[in-house]
């Protein structure tokens, strides 16, 4: 049977990049024992000499074999083969969560799987534009929502415990369905990043040409490029795993974006003001 405080339970990390590297160097101290699972042995040597576990393996059925909690903290495909997989090698009752950009697609694996298993769907709002066990940091989570999606067979003690171990880490718990946090996602993490490409790509076609260019790159333009740099893998498999919710959140944007330049062909003055005035206005009331 799980236990039911995160102080007595061990937990296994699968998975020891940015993301899982972060989260068991914010549990350590606030659990039984954190034990971290990675395919390579030099990742493994690197968690253990920084801190970052207290045991470490590349065995994955000996690294959850007595877990209270295991987290798959890997990219979304790979959590979603790893959850058939993973099942046989866990204890009873033992609370299986994982890490991913996208939830209805990892929930509806995890309802397939065996009843001696509480499955419980997450998603920490944070990240960098880095990889790498290297660039763990213990903080990374602090003051951040960290979305929980549970399963009508999720129990109350099973969820319990998750939010534990999320106010553990310092982030704050938000329980969402599946589908709305897909939806709400599309908009506000992932379409971002489209933007962020396309923007990159424009300014590539346009001024790559311009030796001056680069010379005269604007604070705006470093911001809102940003996430383009993030990691080509995870993000594919977020796109391909939330596609039809980003399609819908880029026909939106295509129609204010046009919207807008309607505005900018008429050259109507007072008109640009009132619409851009808004905007301006509705983005303060977002970020006070």
């Amino acid at each position: 049977m799980c236990v039911h405080d995160l102080c007595y339970a061990q937990v296994s990390v699968v998975g020891l990049g940015l993301m899982g590297g972060s989260l068991a160097a914010a549990l350590r101290g606030n659990c039984k024992s954190v034990v971290g699972i990675a395919r390579r042995c030099e990742t493994i040597e690197y968690a253990l000499t920084h801190g970052l576990v207290d045991h470490g393996t590349t065995d994955l059925a000996d690294g959850v074999r007595h877990a209270d909690v295991v987290v798959l903290a890997t990219p979304v495909r790979v959590i979603i083969r790893q959850l058939q997989e993973i099942a046989p090698l866990l204890p009873q009752g033992c609370l299986l969560m994982d890490l991913g950009s996208t939830k209805s697609d990892v929930v509806a694996e995890m309802a397939r799987m065996p009843d001696h298993i509480q499955p419980l769907g997450g998603h920490p709002m944070c990240g960098k534009e880095v990889s790498g066990v290297e660039t763990a940091d213990p903080a990374l989570y602090r003051d951040r929502t960290f979305i929980l999606t549970p399963l009508p067979r999720t129990s109350e003690a099973a969820l319990a415990l998750g939010h534990a171990l999320v106010r553990a880490i310092g982030a704050h718990p938000l329980v969402l369905a599946p589908h709305r946090q897909d939806c709400l996602m599309a908009t506000l993490s992932h379409l971002p990043y489209m933007l962020a490409c396309a923007l990159v790509a424009t300014a590539d076609a346009t001024t790559s040409a311009d030796p001056a260019a680069w010379e005269i790159v604007a604070g705006g333009y470093r911001d809102t490029s940003r996430v383009a740099g993030s990691d080509v893998t995870m993000m594919i498999d977020i796109l391909l795993t939330n596609q039809e919710e980003v399609l819908k959140a880029i026909s939106a944007f295509e129609t204010q974006l046009r919207s807008l330049s309607r505005l900018v062909e008429a050259g109507t003055e007072e008109e640009m003001r009132t619409a851009l005035t808004r905007i301006r206005e509705e983005r303060m009331r977002m970020f006070p």
